[in-house]
């Protein structure tokens, strides 16, 4: 099978991929490969369904241009395919002094990208939209929204395969090959020659795009984050989204309440070590995937420097009064027994070998690839602008 351009991944950003290149330039002959026999089995599947607004994002970050640009194509894309989403607004909320000061960085921060509808709530005006909720200072952020991204994916998949495009299920990627003039896609059940490879392969990123590049120096850590979802008797004491101030260490870390658009309200998640790259219990181990985590000498400068913030994640995950003690911090009417198991995700961490968590998208090209080697949160609501960034720097090479 010979094609111009393969790309390996079945979630959102690799469909969105596909979608925009053939969208772009619809002569060329593409094939998207997925090892699941479903897609958006993993990363996309088991997200929380946010519409991030580009609140949290360094100005002029790849995440920011593109979580914001991204924003709007999505809303777009929504409304022109009928995909229902709801802008309900999210309030970050402070619950400590030494967070005031940070909030105020987050406000001028969200002005700094664009976002000039957000505000600054009194407590009286907190109140009137979240009664239930605790807090000293308050931002309100009209832009965010809930949305199903797994019913966004398989229009993208829909679309990519009226452009002519194929979609493979259940094809594990075994080995890339480089050869003078192609390279070419072995899964577990054919071979794929191809003048390009797109690299979206998430959880195993880092290993697709060792082999089309040796200027790779990072490992994808995996990072569950468990929820529990509040009983319906319970679901009336949030109105909106509901976030503390984040830290700035770990961005993706803190407790939240989260509305469904298909029902229901998520609190959570903590963020722990997984012990393989796609472990969504505690008791799925992979012995060699854990050392390689264990092993990288970037992990293990994160962890000898933040073990404090660690241990405290690891504990909530063990214990659910801990969990509801750090969500009581939000709204201290929440009890233990009104927390239900909810699921869990994965989330795909860059991490270099100097102990940097990545905090931006990382797009690494090779002679004969693309590789999208960090693309976590808020990839889905940047699904449309990541790929038509990477549908570019694709086409530039036809």
């Amino acid at each position: 099978m010979k094609y111009d351009i393969v790309v390996i991944g079945g979630g959102i950003v690799g469909l969105a991929t596909a979608y925009q290149t053939l969208k772009k330039k619809p002569s060329l002959k593409l094939a998207l490969v997925e090892k699941e026999t479903e897609l958006c089995k993993h990363q996309t599947g088991n997200n929380s369904g946010v519409i991030h607004s580009g609140l949290y994002y360094k100005p002029g970050s790849l995440k920011a241009r593109n979580c914001i640009g991204g924003y709007q194509m999505l809303l777009d894309f929504c409304s022109e395919n009928e995909i229902p989403y709801e802008l309900c607004g999210k309030v970050v909320v402070a619950t400590d002094e030494f967070q005031k000061p940070l909030l105020e960085n987050l406000y001028k921060r969200g002005l700094e990208n664009g976002l000039d509808k957000i505000s600054k709530l009194s407590m009286e005006a907190l109140k009137e939209i979240e009664p239930h909720v605790n807090g000293i200072a308050a931002l309100n952020v009209p832009y965010t929204g809930i949305i199903d991204y797994v019913a966004v994916a398989h229009k993208y998949a829909e679309l990519i395969q009226a452009f002519g495009g194929d979609i493979f299920l259940g094809e594990k990627v075994t080995g890339i090959k480089q050869s003078t003039g192609s390279a070419t896609v072995i899964t577990e059940k054919q071979s794929l020659e191809t003048s390009l490879v797109i690299n979206c392969g998430g959880l195993y990123s880092d290993k697709l795009a060792r082999q089309t590049s040796e200027e790779v120096d990072l490992k994808i850590i995996p990072f569950r984050g468990e929820y529990f979802k509040l009983k319906p008797e319970k679901e009336y004491l949030v109105k909106h989204l509901i976030y503390p101030v984040p830290d700035p260490n770990f961005p993706f870390l803190g407790v939240h309440f989260t509305r469904m658009i298909n029902g229901g309200i998520e609190a959570g998640p903590n963020a722990v070590l997984a012990f393989r790259r796609e472990g969504y219990k505690k008791s799925q181990i992979h012995l060699g995937e854990l050392a390689e985590s264990l092993m990288w000498p970037g992990f293990q400068k994160v962890a000898m420097k933040y073990w404090k913030t660690g241990f405290g994640e690891m504990y909530r995950s063990f214990s659910k009064a801990a969990f509801t003690k750090a969500l009581q911090k939000l709204i201290p009417e929440i009890e233990e027994n009104d927390l239900v198991d909810g699921g869990a995700g994965v989330r795909a961490q860059a991490c270099d070998r100097t102990g940097g968590l990545l905090d931006d998208f990382a797009i690494i090209e090779a002679d004969k690839a693309i590789n999208v080697c960090n693309a976590p949160s808020p990839a889905a609501t940047s699904s449309l602008s990541i790929g038509n960034t990477v549908s570019s720097l694709a086409i530039e090479r036809f």
